[in-house]
């Protein structure tokens, strides 16, 4: 859409949200249930994708009136598109522009020249190149675009920590936001686990299925996952009666995955589901849901596996450990071992009693500390200070 044919007389405060890619992904996910839950008749919105949009993921924003806008950008620096955003943003006149994650930051600057008087950044996770926070390049670059920045978000503990102690950023100008699941479209299944459509585990009740849902990428390690599956069943092989894994989501670790498991015998055991659209049907048909990446900033798809009522297995990285209670609502495993995950998968499965009671206590935490609305409206409290803030200094 040209920003030409986008109204600038409509009063309600437009936010624009600046991110790399608008494609399938939890930062993503998280965004669109921002725009479909924020109060249509106080906020407009738009999407700036500095790369590419998924047509098909962006048809997931239930509202007629948020337009997007994607600018084909090549890999490294973006200083070419300055001239661009800044057009961009002057014609559109937005109240708010939203960055997300490193990738985005550099929106910062021609937001400022276009003197936009709300900008915001958020940081949703780890960088892929630096899972351990710990890059003196990755900090510098933060520091860089620190004066173009109003306010930060962190959503976790973890990062709000790496932005006052590695990028020194002043307490007063982050706030920690945790990310809100939809209670309504995720639920715990009625009278136990439900069919999965084109699942080969279906209609066997005795049957025990644990899963993952994400990318199949490096820092998602859906490779140490299958080799904790292969670890547990060669160490109990009665589980190979009853235990099944399910890996949804495409990526370059699938072809790996697949190996790993021919090479042990064990390739009908396992379904690949591939992306899926229908995540809140795939969660009602897993008893456990496991998480083994090597980093995350807060995880939604940890978020509707407990609104799903199911127990969680999450390796301690980001903000899992701000989610799973361990012993409580799951188990949580130092990532990248592998002997560690497998142990807590087999205490899972040789117990299932117990991990039911985990799943019904992290349904009992989501209800009370993470719902939908509880993060809209922290976003909301966000843009409404900072845009009284900014018409009092006009003023």
């Amino acid at each position: 859409m040209a920003a030409s044919d986008f109204p600038t007389t409509d009063p309600r405060p437009l936010i624009l949200h600046v991110v790399y890619r608008f494609s399938v992904g939890g930062l993503e996910n998280g965004l669109v249930n921002i725009i479909n839950h924020m109060p249509a008749a106080r906020w407009r919105h738009a999407v700036v994708s500095l790369t590419e949009i998924d047509a098909s993921f962006a048809g997931r924003v239930a509202r007629t009136d948020v337009k997007f806008f994607e600018l084909h950008k090549p890999p490294g620096q973006g200083f070419w598109q300055y001239p661009s955003l800044y057009r961009l943003f002057r014609q559109l006149r937005p109240a708010v522009v939203h960055t997300r994650n490193l990738a985005a930051l550099e929106a910062q600057v021609p937001a400022f020249a276009a003197r936009v008087p709300v900008r915001v950044h958020g940081e949703h996770g780890r960088d892929v190149e630096d899972l351990d926070g710990t890059s003196a390049y990755h900090q510098w670059m933060r520091r860089a675009y620190r004066p173009f920045v109003h306010r930060y978000i962190a959503l976790s503990r973890d990062l709000e920590t790496y932005l006052k102690d590695r990028v020194r950023i002043p307490e007063s100008r982050i706030t920690q936001v945790f990310n809100g699941v939809d209670l309504k479209r995720f639920s715990v299944a009625e009278n136990g686990r439900r069919n999965i459509p084109s699942s080969p585990f279906n209609d066997n009740p005795r049957l025990w299925v644990a899963g993952t849902v994400g990318r199949m990428q490096t820092v998602k390690a859906q490779t140490q996952l299958v080799e904790a599956f292969v670890q547990v069943l060669t160490m109990h092989p009665a589980l190979r009666a009853q235990l099944r894994l399910i890996l949804v989501g495409e990526g370059p670790l699938r072809a790996e995955c697949e190996a790993l498991l021919q090479a042990a015998g064990l390739a009908d055991l396992a379904w690949f589901a591939g992306e899926r659209k229908d995540v809140p049907e795939v969660m009602q048909g897993l008893n456990c849901f496991v998480l083994p990446s090597l980093a995350e900033g807060i995880s939604n798809t940890i978020l509707e596996a407990m609104a799903s009522g199911l127990p969680v297995i999450a390796t301690a990285v980001g903000g899992n450990a701000d989610l799973v209670v361990d012993g409580r609502t799951g188990i949580i495993v130092p990532a990248a071992d592998v002997a560690s995950l497998a142990s807590a998968l087999s205490a899972m499965a040789l117990d299932p009693c117990t991990a039911t009671a985990f799943g019904l206590a992290g349904r009992q935490q989501l209800e009370a500390n993470f719902s939908l609305d509880a993060m809209v409206s922290a976003y909301e409290n966000v843009y409404d200070d900072l845009l009284r803030r900014a018409a009092s200094h006009k003023n």
